[in-house]
């Protein structure tokens, strides 16, 4: 038995809403709250108990409002802030929470602090970017975009070049500035004095830049973010103050996404007694294959590495620290497409993932339409895409001679516009999301995968999420209990142990052969299994179970 401090944010599940791809109420083309609002009942049913949603301050959508241009408006694409006060008020009515995106490391450049800070060397916000004079006719570094080409943009205004991490339009917040930082806990008081649960705070451990500004010469882009623009020297200063000037006095969870945070500093952000954030969204597993240039320059990794990933990152974060356990989101590609059987075992893998997530240690995180087994999506050319990552990439790697059908096999595997596509509700025209001409194409697969068809079929994937929810719930000791993973004679099996008030087994086929099950269940009995297989000793493909002591 562990000794971890309970807590309800470990005991409950994330679910995580793109908002514009959700539902739309009005006809435009773009999710929007009112469509949350009328789908609240569906999330409830489900049994997740926090809704996280993405940004949907106002925003130019250079990123798809990850660059905000105003913090305390709602974007009118999204409604109005009654529109929001009733969403919130209707998930507390049904016991669950909201968590919003923090999105502080950069704004967007139609941010009236931005506007002012280019307008002259002197003004007032100069200092609320970083500011830089160039090099030899070039930008101040050699540091390049998430997003691809350099992390510098030149003003003529003024004729110096601000650093932007992310898109030119997200020039990044200058945090050594008091005024940022003091503007940023009146942000967060905004929302929280509202009655929201917290806050998913975007790429965090970026906001403290080494301010010499030296050339990044690692050998891969994955390096240059753990060792240039993650973990600054002062990260830990500014996550702590935000903390004691703001976040301790709200009975809220802080979750923080964790680009360059490796196990080896993961307790610096979480520690229990740190008086920073209660959680990370590591990265370790989902920037698994990425080669020198990033994800769309992949290298081969496979089961292996995911399962050294997790048992290292619980080994590292003990009974002090606490994660996020995730195998999709907005940024990556549909879990089972990515780390299933999308087609012959799409429905068997899926509940193997979701079995997978719901009982490993950590606060689970459920990404909207994974409850259905929504897949990658293959268009057919770049046009039909709108993820400005997705597009600038085409761009640069089309310039240097790639065939485009080349790229794009690329992006069906990786893109992050696999997971943006619209929620798939029904079998009609636009599968029920919008009445109007969506602002992304459906996954062709909607009259086949949706949740009309799902809700109807006893044995689907979104039945299957629910079994797990509630036995979750039923079972403490997969929030709190010891997790130990057993030696195996194949890469093909995941068996862990989850030990506390009772002995939990967890056992997992994640491959698309028969296997040898040969461990002693002898007084165990078979709670959860995601296949009629009555075969002790043998495991099908995909096949799941749960035991319990």
């Amino acid at each position: 038995m562990t000794t971890i401090t309970k807590n309800w944010w470990k005991e409950e599940v994330i679910y995580q809403i793109y908002p514009r791809s959700f539902k739309d109420s009005n006809g435009d083309g773009i999710g929007d709250l009112r469509g949350i609002i009328s789908k609240l009942d569906y999330l409830k049913n489900l049994g997740v108990d926090i809704i996280w949603m993405s940004p949907v301050y106002e925003s130019p959508n250079d990123d798809n409002g990850y660059d905000i241009s105003d913090y305390y408006k709602i974007h009118p694409e999204f409604g109005t802030m009654e529109d929001f006060d009733e969403l919130l008020k209707g998930i507390h009515d049904r016991g669950m929470k909201l968590i919003m995106d923090l999105v502080v490391n950069h704004s967007s450049d139609e941010h009236e602090w931005f506007q002012e800070s280019r307008k002259s060397l002197d003004n007032p916000y100069r200092d609320y970017y970083y500011w830089k004079k160039g090099v030899n006719g070039g930008p101040p570094n050699n540091w390049k975009s998430f997003f691809g080409g350099s992390a510098w943009q030149k003003d003529d205004l003024t004729d110096e070049y601000y650093l932007h991490l992310f898109t030119k339009k997200q020039p990044d917040l200058n945090w050594e500035n008091e005024k940022v930082r003091h503007a940023v806990y009146d942000i967060l008081r905004f929302w929280l004095d509202k009655g929201i649960d917290g806050f998913r705070m975007d790429v965090i451990p970026l906001i403290s830049k080494r301010l010499e500004f030296a050339d990044a010469n690692e050998k891969s882009f994955n390096d240059v973010i753990e060792n240039i623009y993650s973990n600054g020297p002062k990260v830990h200063q500014y996550i702590n103050e935000m903390y004691e000037e703001v976040l301790k006095h709200y009975d809220i969870m802080t979750v923080g996404e964790g680009p360059g945070i490796s196990k080896d500093v993961g307790l610096k952000y979480v520690g229990h007694d740190r008086g920073e954030l209660n959680m990370i969204f590591h990265l370790d597993h989902m920037f698994l294959g990425s080669g020198p240039r990033g994800k769309f320059d992949p290298l081969p990794y496979d089961w292996s590495d995911i399962k050294a990933l997790f048992e290292e990152w619980d080994t590292a974060m003990g009974e002090s620290g606490w994660i996020s356990i995730f195998l999709d989101n907005h940024d990556f590609p549909r879990l089972v497409s990515r780390f299933g059987n999308d087609t012959e075992y799409r429905i068997e893998s899926a509940k193997m993932l979701a079995t997978m997530v719901l009982t490993l240690r950590g606060t689970p995180c459920i990404y909207q339409g994974s409850e259905i087994g929504m897949t990658n999506v293959d268009f057919d050319t770049i046009d039909d895409y709108r993820d400005i990552e997705t597009i600038n990439f085409f761009n640069e790697f089309t310039s240097e001679g790639m065939q485009p059908r080349e790229f794009l096999d690329l992006v069906y595997r990786h893109g992050r516009d696999n997971v943006r596509t619209p929620i798939q509700w029904d079998s009609t025209a636009h599968s029920g999301f919008t009445n109007g001409q969506p602002w992304i194409k459906l996954n062709p697969n909607y009259p086949d995968i949706n949740v009309e068809s799902a809700l109807k079929d006893d044995n689907s994937i979104f039945y299957f999420y629910k079994q797990l929810l509630e036995y979750r719930k039923a079972h403490p000791t997969f929030v709190y209990g010891a997790f130990h993973v057993l030696s195996q004679r194949t890469d093909d099996i995941y068996v862990y142990e989850r030990k506390g008030e009772e002995d939990l087994l967890v056992v997992l086929n994640h491959s698309n052969e028969r296997q040898e099950f040969n461990y002693d269940i002898n007084g165990y009995a078979l709670d959860i299994q995601n296949l009629e297989n009555k075969i002790d000793n043998v495991l099908l493909p995909w096949e799941a179970r749960i035991y319990r002591k």
